[in-house]
């Protein structure tokens, strides 16, 4: 902190925003594929649009969701129980799947676009079937030798991953692993029915970072038998692991999963959507201070999405709604402590505020809801100045009431 007179102070605060991608993803989603269970939150043929929101998984199989046991769900007996197998979905065969994706691949490069990296998203990717995983490498392999791609990532469970098969993917042109984690809280994870614990995910992350591939950790904020203190731990737990990327993806109740059923008998309540935001912006800057990106905050929007959503902190801004919410928290501890180094006979006011053009859409939050939490501290919105010199800077003038 710098003093610029008797009662005026001056101060910096880093604010470094994530890079952009290097290149451009393009995504094949395979949602279910590989996954030995229905996890008790999961919907991806709604999250990815493979299935209309009208006929959700549930209504496929009538039964889809019926524990296997017949034994009420893990939340109400008190006790994990394994999730129902997977029934039969309406999903687009891989093998055309492969092919629209290799023709989308290839128009690409007609196009001259640069080579792009292919994700294999959704479903457990390193427990598919080995001749569906050997049709995915195969892709991966023509499009790398072709240079339509630079590299390729796929997402998976944490209690799926081993050295060889690591070592197969990286073999494969494989870049990055993400792991669906959700939590490292083994009371979270058991509540869950994920069928691992939190050990276990750190082994997998060990193994991922081992093999020499980039990891990210996908993280569920108020999963069943998820604290907000279990995120605050989660996260800095995933830095310490090695993590490169974090998503954060706040649990929803969808129609058609076990989760639906346990939030209508009762025995299961989404996390509130403020206290949500509050928490991911937490959350951010903790991996912002480890220079950690978080790539995604919330579900993409799909249509099929809209109608599926029963209850959760949904929200088509979440991700702006967050950043404005860690950018005043942030400024916030730096005035509160610069009012602990100044001595009692001096009351900080935040008089004035220069920061990077890119904080001007969500500074002031959705509708304006953050103008008073930054009045408190003393900003107007005439007295916040948007200069691209600022670079990855904040640059704070405080004056002493």
């Amino acid at each position: 902190m710098k003093t610029v007179s008797a009662r005026i102070f001056s101060l910096t605060l880093p604010w470094v925003l994530p890079a952009a991608q290097a290149c451009a993803l393009v995504p094949v989603f395979l949602p279910f594929r590989g996954c030995p269970v229905r996890c008790v939150f999961c919907a991806q043929d709604v999250q990815t649009g493979s299935v209309s929101a009208a006929c959700p998984a549930e209504a496929v199989s009538g039964t889809a969701f019926a524990p296997r046991t017949g034994t009420a769900p893990a939340a109400a007996a008190g006790r994990a129980s394994l999730p129902s197998p997977l029934p039969p979905l309406p999903v687009q065969p891989l093998d055309v799947l492969l092919h629209e994706t290799r023709g989308n691949l290839e128009r690409r490069h007609t196009l001259g676009l640069p080579p792009a990296e292919l994700a294999f998203y959704g479903g457990t990717f390193t427990a598919m079937p080995d001749g569906d995983q050997a049709a995915c490498l195969d892709l991966a392999g023509l499009a790398l030798e072709r240079g339509w791609i630079r590299s390729f990532r796929c997402s998976t469970r944490p209690d799926c991953v081993t050295a060889p098969v690591l070592e197969r993917l990286r073999a494969a042109g494989c870049r990055c692993v993400e792991l669906g984690v959700q939590s490292f809280s083994d009371a979270a994870l058991a509540a869950s029915s994920r069928g691992y614990d939190g050990a276990t995910a750190l082994r997998a992350c060990a193994h991922v970072k081992d093999a020499g591939l980039a990891l990210g950790v996908q993280l569920l904020p108020g999963m069943p038998g998820h604290a907000p203190a279990d995120f605050l731990a989660d996260v800095p737990q995933a830095l310490r692991a090695g993590a490169d990327m974090l998503r954060f993806y706040p649990c929803l109740v969808l129609e058609g999963t076990a989760l639906a059923r346990m939030w209508r008998q009762g025995t299961y309540s989404p996390w509130p959507l403020e206290a949500t935001l509050d928490l991911l912006a937490q959350g951010w800057l903790m991996a912002q201070a480890a220079h950690v990106p978080v790539i995604r905050m919330g579900l993409a929007p799909e249509a099929a999405l809209d109608g599926a959503v029963l209850a959760g902190p949904v929200d088509r801004s979440l991700g702006s709604r967050v950043m404005g919410r860690a950018l005043l928290l942030a400024v916030r501890r730096a005035v509160e402590a610069a009012g602990e180094t100044s001595g009692a006979s001096c009351v900080p006011v935040l008089s004035e505020l220069r920061l990077p053009g890119a904080c001007q859409g969500y500074i002031w939050g959705t509708r304006g809801e953050l103008r008073p939490a930054w009045a408190g501290l003393g900003l107007e919105p005439k007295n916040a100045r948007f200069d691209a010199v600022c670079g990855q800077t904040l640059f704070l003038t405080l004056t002493c009431s």
